[in-house]
């Protein structure tokens, strides 16, 4: 129904557009890359539409990855990968359990505690849960936790990566959709925030239902002196975090500045406490260029993907098609946000961004929709997909990591989902969120 009436408002959609998605479903059902699936699909829909002469292809695609924005995601991914090794960021869970040991659920609090803190420097979701999984899985089942709940807690914390500026995802969706990295990471400080809350709160409301872990009774004093001492002997790991939140929300550094400097740093306080030696360097950039290997990719094709959809008029197309079923303000953004969440069940946060945000932005300016707000909106219902069957990348590296059945953490992260999903319709109808933050001119 829906693409009837596409086609009855004069867009008009022949092979050239139903071959390359085709091969695009076909690619991804077969296991293909993602990235080559999205190539095969955006290469033969702007070859079989005569969007775009075949000697401008390959032009195209390097056209999508020259961009100076782009430089910070393989430095993010790096600096986290550093800050593992270094062991910078044990710092960082002994400041959250001093923070927290004072409450019932302590650990499990100070668990999505050390995942925010993660999030702040890495920006990568599947990165914070292997780094925060090794260090506390183990010790949460030691405290009480089952073991599939511990799991699915390091997982939704973990979901903060792309939340939390600053983050990849962000860097991603201004790129595709020509906004500035650094508002996008200032609009989204605020619900990263509230997701983070989210995820605390259902933990202590399960604590409670539950009495998983119990809590140790501290006098003021007791507990301001075990703070002390875990900042004392770890205050300088807070220095990476600092420089990357100063030198972004101040203005005196851009993204990839700030990614820059945060891996320099990083380096030298990893040679300066002895944790860092020269023979790490060949492991640490290999594992961030395998990372760095699957986004860029995808990113080189969205340029010319969006070129073709945009001459099919796919997605003034789909906006006619859609608002012709309601005009509801309300039911329209229920909407995007049931594709958004459906898509980040089946497909990574990249892929999602590349081919839906032109095709919803349109709707979402359409229905007087602030473009930062949308992309807020959009990047948090993705994320619950890192925690959502039958992809669920959060849950494949946490099973990975302790060999748990991905249906029983995923039956235990329910919870989390639900709150999540909370925060983003709150995201969505509350545009104050998105922008109280922001200068004026992109209220």
């Amino acid at each position: 129904m829906l693409w009837n009436q596409l086609q009855n408002q004069a867009v008009v959609l022949g092979w050239d557009f139903y071959i390359p998605v085709l091969l695009f479903i076909g690619l991804v059902a077969l296991a293909v890359p993602i990235w080559a699936a999205i190539g095969v699909g955006a290469i033969s829909m702007l070859l079989l539409s005569g969007a775009l002469p075949l000697s401008l292809v390959g032009e195209s695609l390097f056209d999508g990855i020259d961009a100076f924005a782009l430089t910070a995601v393989p430095l993010f991914i790096l600096t986290g990968d550093v800050l593992v090794r270094t062991g910078l960021s044990r710092k960082f869970l002994n400041v959250a359990e001093a923070l927290t040991c004072w409450t019932r659920g302590g650990f499990g609090s100070a668990t999505v505690l050390v995942c925010g803190m993660f999030a702040a420097i890495s920006g990568s979701d599947a990165a914070g849960a292997a780094a925060v999984g090794r260090m506390t899985i183990d010790r949460l089942v030691e405290s009480g936790y089952p073991r599939p709940y511990a799991c699915a807690l390091v997982a939704a914390g973990a979901c903060t990566g792309i939340l939390i500026p600053p983050s990849i995802a962000y860097i991603i969706i201004g790129l595709v959709l020509g906004i500035s990295a650094s508002t996008l990471f200032l609009a989204a400080l605020i619900p990263g925030i509230i997701i983070l809350i989210s995820i605390l709160v259902t933990n202590l409301i399960m604590n409670r239902i539950y009495a998983y872990e119990g809590g140790g009774m501290l006098s003021w004093s007791e507990w301001l002196g075990q703070l002390w001492v875990a900042f004392r002997s770890g205050w300088y790991a807070f220095i990476v975090p600092g420089i990357i939140f100063y030198g972004i929300f101040s203005g005196k550094l851009t993204p990839t500045e700030a990614g820059a400097t945060a891996v320099v740093v990083t380096i030298l306080m990893g040679f300066l406490l002895g944790t860092l030696r020269l023979s790490d360097f060949p492991a640490m950039l290999v594992s961030s260029a395998k990372v760095n290997g699957v986004i860029l990719p995808i990113i080189a094709f969205s340029l010319p993907l969006a070129q073709a959809l945009a001459i099919l008029g796919v997605p003034q197309g789909f906006v006619f098609a859609v608002t012709s079923l309601t005009d509801s303000p309300t039911m329209l953004i229920l909407l995007m946000i049931g594709i958004l969440i459906a898509a980040g069940c089946v497909m990574e946060t990249t892929p999602n961004i590349v081919i839906l945000a032109p095709i919803l932005k349109p709707l979402a300016d359409n229905i007087g929709m602030n473009e930062i707000q949308f992309c807020i909106m959009m990047i948090t219902a993705l994320g619950v997909g890192f925690i959502t069957p039958p992809l669920g990348l959060n849950l494949f590296v946490v099973s990975g990591l302790t060999g748990e059945s991905i249906l029983k953490i995923a039956g235990r992260a329910v919870p989390f989902v639900f709150f999540m999903l909370l925060v983003v319709l709150l995201i969505a109808y509350v545009p104050a969120i998105s922008t109280t933050l922001l200068p004026e001119i992109y209220k």
